[in-house]
């Protein structure tokens, strides 16, 4: 027993200090956003923090706009993902079909592919659409999703369906079961691809970087590495750190509160 409580110790030693490792660049960022800029990259300067870089930063670029472009287009994204991927999710979970289990497979092949791999032919289609350097065209592409899918339908299989039953029984049609039997019981695995899709979705670069021309619809990520390659603002880590804490510190606040709940929902999302 006191030998498994040492290994137990060292362990957890160990996984803090890998933590602490891990932790050493979101550290440096936090503590040089918040520094004078003459000093910042003094790794043993102790400076008053400000905000004086903050305000220069935002004088410098639109980050507000970028704020609202990207809250617009992961907003947009999840909500439409959040009803493709229950409609689908049930389709396969629940409706026997010929050739079902091979179209699910099919579907499912589309996570191998790269979505480098991708770009030409969605931008190809957005520009016969009409729809390039505008945030419809950037959120198009990822409207449906075949991880959520597959989250939803494992956890719709884990559902007794002698509760669909009893809706049918009591005059139910197809869209009332979704909304008032399977949607309240798949809460575990909203939360689980929201907090991927939101994720990707803000931290997105290469597709926007492709689809935008303008400051208008410029998301949160392409603005960073604009502000962060203009030559004003290259040099001066100050700036760069407080562009970035303020693109990181929404996802860096969800993941703290939520942290419990995302861990919790992979548990109970059916996928083991």
């Amino acid at each position: 027993m006191r030998k498994k409580s040492v290994a137990n110790y060292i362990v957890n030693v160990l996984l803090f200090a890998l933590m602490f490792i891990c932790m050493i660049p979101v550290i440096w960022m936090i503590r040089t956003a918040f520094i004078r800029q003459d000093v910042a990259l003094d790794l043993f300067a102790v400076s008053v923090p400000t905000l004086d870089n903050f305000k220069r930063v935002l004088d410098a670029a639109p980050f507000f706009k970028y704020y609202g472009n990207t809250l617009f287009i992961t907003v947009g994204v999840l909500l439409v993902q959040f009803v493709l991927i229950t409609m689908a999710g049930y389709v396969f979970a629940r409706i026997d079909f010929y050739g079902s289990n091979f179209l699910f497979v099919l579907f499912l092949s589309q996570m191998m592919i790269a979505p480098e791999v991708l770009i030409l032919p969605n931008y190809t289609l957005m520009s016969r659409l009409g729809l390039t350097d505008t945030r419809i065209g950037i959120m198009l592409p990822f409207f449906t999703s075949a991880m959520g899918t597959l989250i939803v339908r494992q956890t719709i299989k884990t559902i007794p369906y002698e509760l669909e039953e009893a809706a049918r029984v009591d005059g139910a049609n197809l869209l009332q079961i979704l909304v008032m039997v399977y949607v309240p019981l798949l809460r575990s695995a909203y939360l689980t691809f929201g907090m991927i899709s939101v994720s990707y979705q803000w931290n997105n670069f290469l597709w926007p970087l492709v689809m935008t021309d303008s400051v208008a619809n410029r998301p949160l990520s392409l603005g960073l590495a604009m502000f962060a390659m203009s030559y004003e603002t290259g040099a001066q880590w100050s700036d760069v750190s407080a562009a970035t804490l303020l693109v990181c510190a929404p996802l860096l606040i969800a993941f703290v509160l939520f942290q419990r709940q995302f861990v919790e929902s992979f548990m109970h999302s059916g996928i083991k």
